[in-house]
């Protein structure tokens, strides 16, 4: 008999291409793909189960279909419509996985679980350690927003993880996915015509495709690779790092620099108004970046990104609708600009791209 895998969050793109993907393993006997709406997408020969995560019944489902690998990626940013809100979708990501754990707790045959999280976990702060490695500490505890969410979620995981020494578990960190399927803040903010910018930051930013993400969550659903090791917590990101500034010319966007509580009063008229999330966490990345460190990831899972950060944003970019200036016009005006605010005269933001190999 193959393997039983369970994937939580099925009618999202992402969550959808992973469920046909991981039916093609050889060792995979059967998917079953839970969400609380039918996914718009193809599911392929998975079985498709109408449930909620956030009752109890999720572990009806492990336990009838004899379930050994869960794949739970319903831990989301961004609401879909049909799911009533942010509201609903925090009770998702921490209500539902509370429950998915206690779940698979009760059910023997559960034997590996696998944890989409992000590396929201370490904050955006402006004391933050210039870069992150898996046991670095946030200076301060995210607040609100989804960065607390997948606090909460990874606390939950350490504890099943605890309860269960004989299973599995692996919570992957993924910087900011992007991809012609990807819904996320990130991607709706890179989606405006003109992008709002904190006067005087030009954050670093990290980021994976999709594609990537995907083989991610296949390699440490499955048996580890000989020599490697697939438990643990592990930081997902391309190599190198881009700048907002560099990430604008690269889509063709002009920015707009915008004074700190400007852009926060603003920020809320636009989340208000649905145009895009600028939620607090949202912007405090966008005044003081983040970027993690990703040696675990090629040393322990003996997993390589295909794509790097400036592959993934130029990837994103050909996804989309072409931005309002050509990006050679638009290095050409963010330069001048630099050149002037920059203390003496220096450049900053030019097209020499800081790197970041993990």
């Amino acid at each position: 008999m193959g393997r039983v895998v369970l994937v939580t969050g099925v009618a999202r793109q992402l969550a959808g291409r992973f469920v046909r993907r991981v039916q093609r393993e050889t060792d995979v006997d059967r998917v079953i793909a839970v969400d609380t709406v039918r996914p718009v997408h193809q599911l392929g020969g998975a079985t498709f189960v109408q449930a909620d995560i956030r009752q109890p019944a999720i572990g009806t489902v492990l336990a009838e279909h004899g379930v050994d690998t869960v794949v739970h990626l319903d831990v989301n940013g961004t609401p879909s419509q049909p799911r009533g809100g942010m509201a609903a979708l925090k009770e998702t990501n921490v209500i539902g996985t509370m429950q998915l754990f206690g779940a698979c707790q009760k059910v023997p045959s559960v034997r590996r679980v696998v944890v989409k999280s992000s590396t929201g976990v370490y904050g955006s702060a402006s004391r933050d350690p210039a870069v992150f490695d898996e046991t670095t500490p946030p200076k301060a505890l995210p607040s609100g927003g989804f960065a607390k969410d997948v606090v909460e979620v990874e606390g939950y995981a350490r504890g099943f993880a605890r309860r269960r020494p004989d299973v599995s578990v692996t919570v992957l960190r993924f910087a900011h996915v992007l991809g012609p399927t990807v819904d996320s803040p990130m991607s709706g903010y890179f989606a405006l015509p003109v992008l709002p910018t904190v006067l005087g930051y030009d954050p670093r930013l990290q980021f994976v495709h999709e594609d990537d993400a995907l083989d991610v969550l296949r390699r440490t659903a499955g048996e580890p690779v000989r020599g490697t090791y697939n438990a643990g917590t592990f930081n997902i990101a391309g190599d190198g790092v881009l700048l907002l500034s560099q990430c604008a010319r690269r889509l063709g966007r002009p920015t707009v620099p915008i004074l700190l509580p400007a852009l926060r009063w603003g920020g809320s008229l636009l989340r208000s108004a649905g145009v895009t999330d600028f939620s607090p966490e949202q912007i405090r990345m966008l005044t003081h970046g983040r970027v993690v460190r990703t040696a675990q990831m090629r040393e322990l899972l003996g997993f390589a990104p295909r794509y790097t950060t400036a592959d993934v944003l130029d990837a994103f970019a050909r996804s989309r609708p072409p931005g309002l200036l050509p990006p050679k016009g638009v290095g050409r005006a963010v330069d001048r600009v630099a050149a002037r605010i920059a203390p003496g005269g220096s450049r900053v933001g030019n097209e020499e791209e800081p790197q970041h190999h993990g």
